[in-house]
């Protein structure tokens, strides 16, 4: 008694299945890192634009520039870790355009300048570390007003509010 062999054609239920399912993970990974990616750089620009604001008002409600300064420092690391990126690196610097070279009189312009960078989840390392930082900035400028009361007070001041 021999038996035949019967050829039999292939057998492709299912195939559809895996197919798709590997065409959606090839597709779907990349595109949630990079919905991800936007998220993290958009709050990381709304960070640095309200640290920018934030640093503009502390320096100018200083009594001196060296006191602005670092209320200006200070307050851009409360904001950020305020808006839920305390890890962002920010650099702050101060400009201002005054008549004697004094920020803190009347008619002088303060501009706050906040650089600051974000680095995107999940970046492969083996790309390289600092590859994957999104740079932002953000200017803020305050005019210093002319009439504006300074910083001394004055001996005779009976302590009424003014």
């Amino acid at each position: 008694m021999s038996r035949r062999r019967t050829i039999r054609p292939r057998d492709e239920q299912g195939s559809a299945l895996v197919e798709f399912s590997w065409l959606a993970i090839i597709l779907l990974v990349p595109l949630v890192w990079i919905v991800i990616s936007v998220f993290e750089v958009q709050q990381g620009a709304f960070a640095t634009s309200a640290a920018a604001r934030a640093a503009g008002r502390a320096y100018a409600l200083a009594p001196d520039d060296a006191t602005g300064a670092a209320r200006a420092d200070a307050v851009v690391r409360q904001v950020l870790a305020d808006q839920g990126v305390p890890g962002q690196r920010a650099r702050v610097t101060v400009t201002c355009d005054a008549p004697a070279g004094n920020c803190h009189v009347g008619t002088s312009v303060i501009t706050v300048r906040v650089d600051s960078g974000v680095e995107l989840p999940f970046f492969p390392a083996i790309l390289g570390k600092g590859s994957a930082v999104f740079s932002l900035d953000a200017t803020h400028t305050v005019p210093f007003g002319q009439y504006v009361e300074s910083g001394s007070e004055d001996a005779s001041d009976d302590g009424a509010e003014r």
